[in-house]
Order: structure tokens, then sequence, then C-alpha cells
């Protein structure tokens, strides 16, 4: 009785992110206090029913120590924030992630809840992602809703374009994974074959240059993580499977950018939807044929350098796109005008500018910062342009702008703390753990310049994934015979 409680909470803890996907990302408040209600009975019902409901380890304490730490200096800020209401809207989602961090820690360590943690979320992803194309692929069918901000942008049901993008991204990840590990049923491993192309797709359309690079970044991170021909092999499969649907996509105005009359879109659609079926047959087939017995296996002879080249790709990712934000200045009101794929043409945006104001900040309040959710107070008071801001769009830059060192110590203790507890997880559960090390590297990549950690349907399954790793850290190695490794 007690696993099946516990087994249930599991379940209820992974389809969080995908309901809240469902209601504007879980962004407004109702939303986001329900699923903080519900994740923090998960962890009364852990602290019950589990055998060890906080984490054990050094990596798993610091995680959880920044976390907390970054939480508590939230609510603490609100005396000092300059407006109560952001301030509070902060709290109840930091309580949110700290919940939910703790019942994954703890929830994760059940063996069957472990092997369910990349299927149950690649497969919300897919369903987000999937919603959102059916408006352009069944626009006859279904009919979305479309906000004038989006420029035809991929944006339901998460509402925001680059949001969406980073989802996709961690599912395509998530499910290069699933296609690569050896020991996973092959008609799983054939199904997340065929589901990057979608993801994929669902990718491009989102037009979110944060979202291409976390993506690549984190397909190079997890075969540094898993060094076997398997997952070379799928991972290729991922790429090709999302290039192809992307290319297909972006030849037809009225699934690229919802241009052009209704027959047209109808029919447009109708032609992607066919070739994006072809494509992910095609994934389906290549993978099916990766599946079959003699197929080549081993490590990966080179596997030895693939971790520096990862952290390699990983940093001139994050450099690039840096620099990508830094290269705007001065451009005007033509940053807002831009649509459809000249979004992938131009390094433009307004980051320099919400940069510039977020620093200035720093040096003003270096020790306790703004406040929770001042920054938008900030923005108003110095902005060079008429634009409109509510985030920094960079989670360390905000930790420092709002929270100030405090703020910046919890996050790097979360941040460290997980990445210590991937590096145990990786020894203990070499094919559990390269697919969350892999995915959470994509959220944090994206995360470092846009504000994911304010629509939790996109930061949650990274939350689950730290926790599944800490979780992994100190779970001794499943035998043989019970489990995917």
């Amino acid at each position: 009785m007690r696993r099946a409680v516990l087994l249930a909470a599991a379940a209820v803890l992974l389809g969080t992110p995908t309901v809240l996907a469902f209601f504007s990302g879980g962004y407004f408040d109702e939303a986001r206090l329900i699923a903080t209600l519900v994740v923090w009975l998960l962890v009364a019902i852990v602290a019950v029913a589990g055998e060890r409901p906080l984490p054990a380890s050094v990596p798993g304490g610091l995680a959880l120590g920044g976390l907390a730490l970054v939480t508590i200096w939230s609510g603490l800020s609100i005396a000092w924030a300059p407006l109560s209401d952001p301030a509070t809207a902060s709290l109840v989602r930091l309580l949110l992630y700290l919940g939910a961090f703790i019942a994954a820690a703890s929830l994760v360590r059940e063996r069957l809840a472990s092997l369910a943690v990349e299927p149950a979320l690649a497969l919300g992803a897919l369903a987000v992602i999937g919603y959102g194309l059916a408006g352009r692929l069944l626009p006859g069918i279904v009919h979305l809703t479309q906000s004038a901000k989006a420029f035809g942008r991929l944006e339901q049901p998460i509402t925001y374009w680059n949001a969406e993008g980073a989802l996709a991204a961690i599912g395509l990840v998530l499910c290069a994974r699933l296609a690569g590990t050896g020991t996973r049923p092959p008609a799983i491993r054939i199904a997340a074959a065929a589901a990057c192309a979608p993801l994929g797709l669902g990718v491009y359309l989102s037009y979110s240059r944060g979202a291409i690079a976390a993506a690549v970044v984190g397909l190079v991170v997890l075969l540094a993580a898993a060094p076997s021909r398997e997952q070379l092999r799928a991972g290729a499969t991922a790429l090709g499977a999302a290039v192809l649907a992307a290319a297909g996509g972006a030849f037809f105005p009225g699934v690229a950018a919802l241009d052009g009359s209704a027959g047209e879109r109808q029919t447009e659609g109708a032609i992607v939807l066919a070739i994006l079926a072809a494509v992910m047959v095609g994934a389906a087939l290549l993978q099916a044929r990766a599946c079959r017995p003699g197929a080549p296996s081993g490590r990966l002879t080179m596997a030895r350098r693939l971790p520096a080249i990862a952290v390699a790709v990983a940093a001139i990712g994050l450099a690039g796109l840096v620099v990508a934000g830094l290269g705007e200045e001065g451009r005007g009101d033509e940053l807002s005008g831009r649509h459809g794929v000249s979004r992938l043409t131009t390094a433009d945006s307004r980051r320099y500018d919400y940069w510039r104001v977020g620093l200035d900040a720093i040096g003003e309040h270096p020790l306790r910062g703004l406040g929770a959710g001042g920054f938008r107070v900030e923005w108003m008071r110095e902005r060079p342009v008429r634009e409109a801001a509510l985030e920094v769009h960079s989670l360390p830059l905000e930790m420092a702008i709002e929270l100030g060192l405090p703020g910046l110590l919890g996050f790097c203790l979360l941040v460290g703390g997980v990445a210590m507890a991937g590096g145990r997880a990786l020894g203990r559960h070499p094919a559990l753990a390269p697919g969350a090390c892999a995915g959470a590297t994509a959220w944090l990549l994206h995360a470092t310049i846009d504000w994911d950690w304010q629509i939790p349907a996109v930061t949650l399954p990274a939350i689950v994934l730290a926790g599944a790793l800490v979780a992994a850290g100190e779970t001794p190695a499943f035998s043989r015979a019970g489990s995917a490794a």
C-alpha cells in the first residue's frame, strides 16, 4: 500500500508540468498557487510514507540548501521590495520549486518511478508541442488563439514562444536519450525517435535562437554523458528528424508564419502534416534497425574527450547567446517588428538594455538586492526606450539584481549541488542519469538568457530532473535484471 501511494504521488509530480502548460504555463497566480498546494501535499505524503524525505548526500544537501536560501531570502525581501504583489508571486513560485525538488529527490528513489521520469517528461513535452502544432497543421479543425506579440511564432498553450521552444528542446533531448538507451524496450526507443520530428519542428517554429542552441548543446552533453554507439546513432537520428521536419515546415508560410487565407493555410497544413508523418516514419524505421540484435554497440573510442568537447560547446553556445543579446544596442523599435524566420537571421533583441539596467542596479544594491520582482520598477525608472518589461531575461542576473549576494549564493549552491549529484549519478546509474544531465543543462543554458524561471511548465521539468539526479546519486545501482542500465 505504501509503495502504491508513493508511485501515485510520483505520477502526479511528473504530470504537473504538462497540466500547467495548458494554463499559460503556470505563469498566473491561480494555477501556480494550486500547483504549489498539490506539490506540498506530495511532500507531506513523502514525509509520512517515504523512507527518507530529504536528501542525505552532500550534493543533495547543497542543492536543497541553495534553493531553500533563495526561497527564504525572497520571502524576506518582501519587506523592501518596491511592489508586494510581484514579490509575493515570486515567493509562491519558489515554494512550488522547493516542494517539487524535495518530492522528486525522494519519490524518484523508487525504481519504477526513476524509470518513468524520462518517458513521462518527454511525453508531456510532446503533448504540449503537438497541441500547438495542431493549430497550424489542422487549422480547419483546431483553432488556437494567437497573440499579436507572437508575430506567427509557436506560442500555444504556454503563450510564450521562447518558453515553448525551450520545452521542445528539453523534450527533444530526452527523446534522443530514450532512443539511445540500449535496455529500454524497443517500442519506447522507436516511438521516441519518431517524436523527435514534431519536437524539432516545435523548436524551429518558436524561432528562438536560445532554444535551438539549447537543443544542440543538450545533444552534445547527452553524448558526453552516454558515450556509446547506440547514443551516437540515436542522437544523429533525432537531429536529422528535427532538421528535416523544420525544413518541411519552413517552405510553407501558412505553417511557418500563419500567413495566407484560411484555404491556403489548410492546404499547406495538410502538406506539412504529411511531410511530418513521413519524417516520423523514417526516424522510426532507422531506430528499429538500430534496435535489431547484432547492431553495433559499445563505448566510443573518443569517449574520454567528449566531456571536454561538451564543456567547450556549452561555453561557446552561451557566449554566442550573450553576444547576440549585446549586439542589438541602438536598433530601435524595429526589434519588435521582426517575425517568422527573420528572427533567426539576426542577433537583434532587447536583452542588452535589460541587462545594462540590471547591472547598474546591482552596483547600487549589491548586498540585499532590489527585492523579489523589483526589476520591473527599476526598468520603468531607467529604461532607454518606451517598451515595457517585467523580467531581466537572465536567471543568474535576476538572482543578483533582485536578491543580491544571498540570492546569487543560493543559486550557485543549487547549480553546483545538482552538478555534483549528476557526477555521482552517472557513476551509479549510467543509463538513467545522462538524460537528466542533458535535459537540465539545456534548460539552464536557455534560462541564462531568458525568463524560464517565471514559467513553471518549463522550469518544473528541470527541477524534477535535478531531483532525479540527487536521488540517483544516493541510490545503489539497480540489479541488471531490474534496471534500465
